[in-house]
């Protein structure tokens, strides 16, 4: 017959938590974890793209000050009217101005051209709303094409050329193009010196 020990009445004692020793040569990966977790927690506690872009609006555009006597939006707004039309009138369908000539050579895309050459300079209002840095040889203008048309009195026909932008014109007004002396003479005789033109942009991208 088996005899069963007594069974303890006395309170167990909880067991020691394990103590965890880093290696030294670990010490930098410890460090490296730590610090990524509190880049993480201020990635996640930083304000919304929304707030950052007002911040500095406000920081460039105060809403206190005036702007041409106009409070902040409804300036921003007229801004951006101007800026639509400007586009408007890079990419539009069709354009009404004035029809030049000029002795070609070096021109502000950086290509050089001869008088021969079916080339044009758009008006420097145009060039200069489309420009996106201070280079000009890297305006997005350069190389695009356009089509220039006008009634031509004296064969008593519509005539037509299609032009390549290589220049920027600063006498010209909005909508005036001027041209070499081969693309007038395709359009106009060149003792005519200035004649109305109607034009509209053809290719989308620049062409070589």
């Amino acid at each position: 017959m088996s005899t069963q020990a007594p069974v303890s009445t006395a309170p167990q004692q909880p067991l020691a938590e394990p103590t965890t020793i880093i290696p030294e040569w670990d010490s930098n990966a410890v460090q490296t974890y730590k610090a990524g977790v509190t880049a993480t927690t201020q990635t996640e506690n930083r304000p919304g793209a929304k707030t950052v872009l007002q911040e500095k609006l406000n920081a460039v555009l105060p809403r206190s000050r005036s702007y041409c006597g106009l409070k902040r939006r409804t300036f921003l707004i007229i801004l951006a009217c101007t800026v639509l039309a400007l586009l408007a009138l890079i990419i539009g369908l069709a354009h009404e101005g004035d029809l030049t000539y000029y002795a070609t050579g070096l021109g502000s895309c950086g290509i050089t051209s001869s008088d021969s050459d079916m080339i044009v300079a758009v008006s420097h209002y145009v060039f200069d709303a489309a420009s996106k840095s201070s280079n000009p040889n890297q305006n997005p203008l350069c190389g695009l094409k356009l089509r220039a048309s006008r009634y031509d009195e004296q064969v008593g026909e519509k005539r037509s050329v299609d032009l390549k932008v290589v220049d920027r014109c600063v006498g010209c007004q909005a909508t005036d193009i001027d041209v070499s002396p081969a693309a007038f003479d395709r359009l106009a005789a060149r003792a005519s010196g200035r004649v109305e033109v109607t034009w509209a942009w053809l290719s989308p991208q620049a062409t070589a």
